[in-house]
This record gives structure tokens, sequence and C-alpha cells, in this order.
């Protein structure tokens, strides 16, 4: 029975073995070879070519995450829809009003963000 997993493990070992070896070599390799002049300009922070406006861990805004999450939703809710639609005719009614709740809860989580404000920017 564990002899069925044994081309699973020899990939898992494989693909760690030669993640490790590149990773090694490439960071030795720019070790021996490149150039190792640090300057302020070099270490400082790139911004679209000014200096940064404030520190990068600053907080978000929490409609950021939630225009986020609204995008996840509705891009998943797309990825069911195309299957749905191709098999629609096999389902049947069934299916037809099983993607109904599914939209339909959709729609109630976009009304609420839409209601408290998270789709407004200033």
């Amino acid at each position: 029975m564990l002899g069925n997993y044994f081309p699973v493990l020899l990939f898992v070992i494989v693909g760690l073995a030669v993640g490790t070896v590149s990773i090694t070599a490439g960071s030795g390799l720019s070790r021996l070879l490149g150039h190792h002049r640090p300057d302020s300009e070099k270490l400082s922070p790139y911004e679209c070519g000014f200096e940064a406006f404030e520190d990068a861990r600053m907080k978000f805004d929490v409609r950021y995450y939630l225009v986020a999450i609204l995008f996840i939703l509705f891009d998943l809710e797309i990825a069911f829809l195309f299957p749905w639609a191709v098999v629609l005719e096999e389902i049947g009614m069934f299916g037809f009003l099983a993607m109904v709740v599914f939209l339909a809860i959709l729609v109630v989580g976009f009304v609420y963000e839409w209601k408290k404000g998270a789709l407004e920017w200033e």
C-alpha cells in the first residue's frame, strides 16, 4: 500500500533538492562574482522615482480589504457560473435553483457591503 506513494515522495524529495540547490548556487555565485559596493542610494527604498511618503508598515484602510474580498467573491462567482452555464440543460431545474440560491447569497453580501459604505471612496 505504501509503495503506491513512493513516486509522490520521490517527487517531493527531488523538488526540494532542486529548490535548495538552485537557491544555494544562486546566492553562492552572486557572492563570488558580484560586486559588493553598498551606498545610500542602493540601500534606500525605491517608490516611483521619489522618496516614500510614509513608512512601509503604515495601516491600510479596512475598505481596501473589503473591496479585495468582494473581488475574490465575484471572481469565484464567475468561476462557478461558466461551468454551470455549460451543463445547465443536463442538471435541469435542481441545478438552476441551486445557482439562484448561490447568487442570492452573494447579492445579500454585496448589498450589505454597499449599505455599510464599503464601496465609497473619499
